[in-house]
């Protein structure tokens, strides 16, 4: 007899995780706030810390190339993606543009919940259309940078050598990434060929609709009763 988890459940299992998306630890607090000068390594190490460790942006990036087969459409959208991320974390942090954290990363989870909505084509069920793919890509990734650029600003940054560093940091950021997609790209080449891919296809995307459903409700509950 076949026990199917309720809906619920997988949404009380996968809040906690995704609730710590997007922290910054103690030690790289301080490091970041005691540190001045240009710190190259340190920030490209740091940059690249938050990403793999970056719940959300794995989710998405995990969406984005559930269905893509060919290494050049893999490639394309990574870029696009990295290509918003880079220009608004950039611009975020070094021209002062503040925006609110708790609503930045509700869009951010919001990425992940129609990118999983997008696999499962169910804005064309639904609406009758199909969101372009490669702009909805590009300007999520723009929204992601703006996540990245906030958690930059809650700290007390020296401004000597702050284009350097925050460059560095963006630097680690795209290593990460790379990183991490290679080990998923690794793992979702394995799992394709095997019988259980087609199988569970849907019901992975399901999971990262509720995944993303929980990052946005986690992140609208911190902006109101901030």
């Amino acid at each position: 007899m076949k026990h199917t988890l309720p809906l619920w459940a997988l949404f009380a299992l996968l809040l906690p995780a995704v609730a710590l998306a997007h922290g910054v630890a103690d030690g790289d607090q301080l490091f970041l706030e005691q540190s001045s000068g240009t710190q190259v390594g340190p920030f490209i190490y740091l940059g690249a810390k938050h990403m793999v460790t970056g719940y959300d942006h794995l989710l998405f990036i995990f969406g984005v190339i559930f269905f893509l087969f060919r290494a050049p459409d893999v490639a394309l959208y990574v870029t696009l993606f990295s290509l918003g991320h880079s220009i608004t974390l950039l611009l975020g942090v070094l021209s002062g543009t503040h925006v609110n954290p708790y609503l930045i990363d509700a869009i951010i989870g919001f990425s992940v919940v129609y990118k999983g909505l997008d696999n499962l084509s169910l804005f064309q069920t639904w609406f009758g259309v199909q969101p372009n793919a490669k702009v909805a890509v590009l300007a999520f990734g723009l929204f992601h940078g703006f996540g990245l650029a906030t958690k930059l600003q809650d700290f007390k940054l020296s401004q000597e050598g702050l284009v350097t560093n925050i460059v560095s940091f963006n630097v680690g950021v795209e290593v990460g990434q790379l990183l991490a997609l290679s080990f998923v790209l690794i793992g979702m080449s394995f799992w394709r060929r095997s019988a259980s891919f087609q199988r569970h296809a849907t019901a992975a995307n399901q999971l990262l609709i509720v995944a993303g459903i929980g990052l946005v409700i986690y992140q609208l509950a911190g902006f109101f009763n901030g």
